[in-house]
């Protein structure tokens, strides 16, 4: 077990996309990500996650073409309603309401 710290350059290659494997997983890791209540945080997530299902299978799922998905799923983006809901359709998961607490 390493007990150092990490250095920025042991970690700059990590992509969360290796790690997010199932529907189950996608959707943990997106229930993480809207906890923090940032539009243009879940819209990169989305992208990260659509980059690593392919761009291409997720524009044909959803009817959206792959440009348009690029520039709803960027960083600092703020996609509509829709869209994310179309997106999450096509990678398995869906959104839900919980009571806060």
């Amino acid at each position: 077990m390493r007990t150092d710290k990490l250095e920025l350059n042991e970690i700059e290659n990590f992509s969360i996309a290796e790690h997010l494997d199932s529907p189950e997983t996608i959707a943990a890791y997106l229930t993480d990500i809207l906890a923090s209540n940032d539009p243009a945080l879940l819209a990169a997530a989305l992208g990260d996650i659509a980059r690593a299902k392919g761009m291409s299978d997720i524009a044909k799922c959803t009817g959206i073409t792959r440009e348009a998905l690029y520039k709803a799923l960027r960083n600092n983006a703020s996609p509509r309603f829709e869209t994310v809901a179309k997106v999450c359709s096509a990678f398995g998961v869906k959104l839900v309401a919980q009571a806060m607490h």
